[in-house]
């Protein structure tokens, strides 16, 4: 594709607009009414906690039954969104910037001082729009970081499933593909399962929001996350039977420390004296765990990550670079993120946290970082 037609593409049409909108309000709706399990956030430094509805695994498969049916009676084709992927990028990346824009606003306007709209102006207009200023905005009532994770999850899922019903029409469908959906579906699912984990995540307790979080959960990860399968539709890698075998492996493994890892978080910060891989948990200065995977390394579910992300990357063999645009940025990522949480426990928790780093002196990997 040359520069003029890329570029053509990228220009939103009103199609992606109402694809957006109709996503969106069916995330609202669906999300707001159907039952689920109401999960207690954290106790926010003002005494008060907020509550979350964990639907999103039944609002996620009501939402491809419908696609589905719908593509099933021609109402929609089901390569919609392959179809105009390029221009889905700018519409979402024009929304986030518009959304990111009115959080600014609106948090500048507060005057509430509870700890989930209290306004944090630093004076700095590019830290202050990066970060964000309130820690949990809501609009009409929904809380809008979690409804943000939750779209971009389900989003990626739907792009996937677009690509592969237009490799399937194509009769590109090869055995990368495959793995590579197998492997993607499998973690959104598991995502949406667990959801409730995600409410004690670094993302929902600490960050406030601003473009930072908008862009990366409404745009960096459908988007970013699928490139494997857009790359795939073009290119056809031939796999050997023992790599095959070594992706699943990868992606196993990456799997049980990423989801082990999250989970005993999780528990620990429900009940701090469940046991931990059968034995009573190791607790630093009574506020940090230092059993089970904690105890291997100080941010061992960004491992998990990795490899994960490592595992949607295999299928597509080494010919490319491309494919491993996801791991690489995951990485970098990962890495400035673990430096920001270190110093922010460093001052949150002092010489409890020096003695933990003493007791777990590696990072992410076991001696090596």
């Amino acid at each position: 594709m040359d520069l003029g037609l890329l570029l053509h593409a990228l220009i939103p049409s009103l199609t992606s607009f109402a694809i957006l909108a109709a996503f969106f309000t069916y995330s609202a709706i669906v999300g707001t009414i159907i039952p689920g399990k109401v999960v207690p956030g954290v106790i926010l430094q003002d005494g008060s906690r907020l509550h979350y509805r964990c639907n999103g695994l039944l609002s996620l498969l009501l939402l491809v039954a419908l696609l589905g049916m719908a593509a099933k009676m021609d109402y929609i084709s089901p390569t919609v969104i392959s179809d105009r992927g390029l221009e889905l990028l700018s519409a979402t990346f024009l929304l986030s910037c518009i959304v990111t824009l009115a959080l600014y606003a609106a948090g500048c306007k507060s005057r509430n001082q509870g700890s989930s709209l209290k306004p944090h102006l630093t004076g700095n207009l590019i830290h202050d729009w990066w970060f964000g200023i309130q820690l949990n905005p809501q609009f009409m009532g929904i809380d809008l970081k979690f409804f943000f994770v939750r779209a971009g999850m389900m989003g990626w899922l739907i792009i996937n499933l677009s690509v592969l019903a237009r490799s399937i029409q194509d009769a590109t469908l090869s055995q990368s593909m495959i793995l590579y959906q197998l492997f993607c579906v499998l973690y959104i699912l598991d995502y949406f399962f667990y959801e409730e984990y995600m409410t004690s995540t670094w993302d929902i307790i600490a960050e406030r929001l601003g473009f930072m979080l908008v862009f990366g959960d409404l745009v960096w990860i459908p988007f970013s996350f699928s490139i494997q399968g857009w790359w795939l539709l073009n290119n056809k890698p031939e796999l050997t039977t023992a790599s095959v075998i070594a992706n699943c492996f990868v992606f196993l493994i990456g799997y049980l420390v990423f989801r082990g890892a999250n989970k005993q978080k999780h528990v620990f910060k429900k009940n701090p004296k469940a046991p931990i891989w059968g034995r009573p948990p190791k607790v630093i200065g009574g506020r940090l765990l230092a059993s089970g995977f904690w105890g291997v390394a100080r941010h061992c579910n960004y491992l998990g990550d990795l490899l994960l992300a490592l595992s949607f990357s295999l299928p597509c063999g080494i010919s490319s670079p491309i494919p491993y645009f996801y791991p690489i940025y995951l990485l970098i990522l990962l890495i400035w993120r673990e430096r920001r949480d270190e110093a922010r426990c460093a001052t949150k928790y002092k010489e409890v946290w020096a003695e933990y780093c003493k007791l777990v002196p590696w990072r992410i990997l076991p001696y090596f970082y």
